[in-house]
């Protein structure tokens, strides 16, 4: 397991917490990728919250890694997640002829699916994030056998050079149990053209000034030095799943 130790930098802590989430990944199974999207809005709207947890976020894949959906279902913590009076709720919505044909549709319109635990900032926090935006890159990482703690400190000076550019910081979800991923950022534009012009606007000595600040030896470090602390890693754009 990475243990993350929260970081002291304050813009930096908008962009970690405690707080634990099942990240789930799914591919749809052949010609059932509408049957997939009604299952998973209907359980998101109508099953989650009246069964006693928060309701989750949706994100569906653009271009990139192989999944087709990412749900991110808040839990709070293992404790909280599987209480006495949280199980009972779930146990009472699924355990009834609609929560049982919903599970039975989920399992048959899925043909891959991949669970990971993680740590992010609140699920209010996160919300706000999503709010508004239309594009979503996801980064998932894992990390070199003895190098998982420097990766994570990595993503850390990443989002110190977008600070110091005044940029839109990524969020970090960082492993717990599950997945093979140590650490998961996501970062929010408003659409692919925002994402494409984000890099854009500022010039060479700018972004090199801002890498050094950051902790990185210039700009052009920035990703070399992520690839050598990497045993794989996936990119995906994503946009809402409405």
């Amino acid at each position: 397991m990475l243990l993350a130790v929260l970081p002291a930098h304050p813009i930096l802590a908008q962009t970690e917490g405690d707080y634990l989430y099942n990240v789930t990944m799914l591919r749809a199974a052949p010609g059932q990728f509408n049957d997939l999207v009604a299952a998973l809005m209907e359980e998101a709207q109508e099953m989650v919250a009246p069964g006693g947890d928060s309701r989750p976020l949706l994100l569906r894949h653009s271009q990139g890694d192989q999944w087709d959906f990412m749900v991110i279902y808040p839990m709070e913590s293992r404790a909280s997640y599987h209480s006495a009076s949280r199980s009972e709720a779930r146990d009472r919505l699924w355990n009834t002829p609609r929560g049982t044909a919903l599970r039975r549709r989920l399992a048959t319109h899925t043909a891959y699916r991949e669970e990971w635990f993680a740590r992010s900032i609140p699920p209010g926090e996160l919300s706000d994030r999503f709010e508004g935006m239309g594009l979503y890159h996801v980064e998932m990482f894992a990390g070199l056998p003895g190098r998982r703690a420097e990766l994570l400190e990595q993503r850390r000076m990443e989002n110190r050079y977008y600070a110091h550019l005044n940029r839109q910081l990524n969020v970090l979800f960082t492993r717990e149990a599950g997945s093979n991923w140590d650490v998961m950022t996501i970062g929010f534009h408003p659409s692919l053209v925002a994402f494409a012009e984000a890099g854009t606007r500022f010039s060479a000595a700018e972004q090199d000034a801002a890498a050094r600040v950051a902790g990185f030896t210039g700009v052009d470090d920035v990703g070399p030095y992520l690839r050598s602390l990497l045993s794989y890693h996936h990119d995906t754009i994503a946009v809402p799943l409405r």
